[in-house]
């Protein structure tokens, strides 16, 4: 199979904008393609999709393929998994992206599936490498190393496609990070026909009404997170780091284990399987560091973790470490910090 062709990223579209997760895994997307000397293409359907292509050339987009119908919005499985089974059987893109959204966690599997293709969710990171396979001896060059945490994050696992095409991967929102190439750049638009991609009976399902839900967490965006783990020990110790949010101007976020003990709402958690931060200030209280938190948090400008185990791996991406408890250590960084603010 020809290794010639592009990278194609699917791309989310609701309320007249392009999902954050698309420009993401566009802006890695590019990177990758310019590493690899081919074209960025992007794939976008729904209703009203005038001007689109001015918020994706922008990420370096060579080519935006457009389906605009009114029924392909809002998005049901049949027609969208439809589009791109038959699109990428045309084109033969080499590498295929989607977020790990409730959309892409649907679409991802049923295109993999139909072509055969293989797909690895939840990647944490994704680069270009070669490989040996250690069987056969055969050489491949310029693969896609599909990275994510394995076996319950005791190790991290590089995954590689190596004669199945497109190799497709799956990446949660904020996991990379999402930059403009150029506000310059153009690429072109091509418009696909819904007939020729899309089969009538994939209508069959019927959207009669929809109600979406807003997260009243705004993790992303908060420039100082205070992130509580189970050694916060009960739901009523969670209070002290809501004082010192409160205190702080900070968002409150939690490790997985506290959200399974019931103590926090999952819209909180922070990890693989939550929401990835990069606030200027990360406090860590109780959180002992396991690989799939530090996916979610690593990226923080400064961390401060605060536990009662010197040897936590926390303590190891951490720039200042408080040893102790928290139930001690929290009530004074609240009455230091009220102290020397006013």
């Amino acid at each position: 199979m020809s290794d010639k062709n592009n990278l194609i990223v699917y791309c989310e579209y609701e309320d007249g904008k392009v999902a954050d997760v698309s420009l993401e895994l566009l802006t890695k997307g590019r990177q990758l393609a310019d590493k690899l000397g081919i074209k960025l293409e992007a794939v976008v359907a729904g209703d009203n999709l005038e001007g689109i292509e001015k918020q994706l050339f922008p990420y370096g987009v060579d080519t935006v393929y457009k389906l605009e119908d009114k029924r392909m919005y809002p998005y049901t499985s049949q027609p969208h998994s439809s589009l791109l089974i038959n699109l990428f059987k045309e084109i033969e893109p080499r590498i295929a992206f989607m977020g790990a959204t409730s959309i892409g966690r649907d679409l991802g599997p049923r295109v993999s599936s139909a072509l055969h293709s293989g797909l690895t969710a939840d990647c944490t990171s994704l680069e270009i490498g070669d490989y040996k396979d250690p069987k056969t001896g055969k050489e491949y060059q310029d693969l896609l190393y599909q990275i994510r945490p394995a076996f319950g994050g005791n190790i991290v696992a590089t995954i590689v496609n190596p004669d199945c095409r497109p190799q497709m991967a799956t990446v949660r929102e904020g996991v990379m990070k999402k930059e403009v190439k150029d506000p310059e750049y153009k690429g072109k638009v091509v418009e696909l026909d819904i007939d020729k991609y899309v089969n009538p009976e994939d209508f069959a399902v019927e959207i009669i009404d929809r109600h979406v839900e807003k997260s009243k967490v705004n993790l992303k965006g908060s420039p100082i997170v205070v992130a509580g783990g189970y050694g916060m020990g009960s739901k009523e110790n969670f209070d002290l780091l809501y004082n010192l949010a409160d205190t702080l101007g900070a968002e409150v976020g939690a490790s997985r284990a506290a959200v399974d003990a019931g103590w926090v709402d999952h819209d909180r958690q922070i990890g693989q399987t939550g929401v990835t931060v990069r606030p200027k200030l990360y406090i860590a209280c109780g959180i002992s560091g396991q690989i799939q938190h530090i996916a979610g948090m690593q990226d923080s400008s400064i961390i401060i973790a605060i536990n009662n185990d010197p040897n936590a791996p926390i303590n190891t991406i951490a720039d200042y470490v408080i040893t102790g408890n928290v139930e001690d250590v929290v009530p004074k960084l609240i009455k230091y910090y009220k102290k020397n603010s006013k």
